[in-house]
């Protein structure tokens, strides 16, 4: 009996050895497993709890506060919204501004709008998965070397480490998204305030 027990004990330890010193990488078997539509679903999942909405979905005032517009959810900064007038001199105090939606900012970096991220050709529509890894963890605009770097508030530094799964995952949320036509304005420089 002792020598079953002892095979047995042998065999466990012998098996998780083999586990333990597996050198497959854990992300390629995940990102291998996974189905286009669950891969969506998880973009679904980290895009509403990470904030997008927050800055890239243009709001409106309803009973309960600032609701996201459904059908221009993700859009980023109306273009065919004017440009209010931010204050220079709250700027000049160390104060940084939003906009009322949150689609707008300015601060001593200037004024900044908030990027169309729908799959619309203005958005990242005929963005590589690759150009947007790059925007989204490196903070390069447009997802290109020799680009300027996002601006305020985009809190791409945070993101930097994010698992290469989860970045797919929202790129491919966002590549599912309803087309929305909206070229957002360009960066204003702070003496342009």
């Amino acid at each position: 009996m002792k020598i079953i027990i002892i095979i047995a004990l042998m065999f466990c330890s012998l098996s998780i050895a083999i586990v333990a010193c597996d050198t497959k990488n854990e992300t390629t078997l995940v990102a291998g497993n996974i189905s286009h539509d669950s891969l969506v679903k998880r973009g679904a999942y980290l895009v509403s709890i990470t904030g997008c909405d927050d800055c890239h979905s243009p709001k409106r005032m309803g009973p309960m506060g600032p609701e996201v517009i459904p059908e221009l959810r993700l859009s980023g900064y109306p273009s065919t919204r004017p440009i209010l007038k931010a204050d220079s001199n709250v700027v000049k105090q160390g104060w940084a501004m939003l906009g009322l939606d949150l689609t707008s900012a300015a601060g001593p970096w200037g004024m900044s709008f908030a990027a169309n991220l729908t799959s619309d050709a203005t958005g990242i529509g005929n963005w590589t998965e690759a150009q947007f890894r790059k925007a989204f963890t490196e903070g390069k605009w447009k997802g290109m070397d020799g680009n300027r770097m996002l601006m305020p508030p985009m809190p791409w530094q945070g993101f930097r480490k994010m698992d290469p799964v989860d970045v797919s995952a929202i790129f491919a949320f966002l590549k599912s998204t309803n087309p929305v036509e909206n070229v957002e304005p360009p960066v204003r420089l702070f003496s342009q305030l």
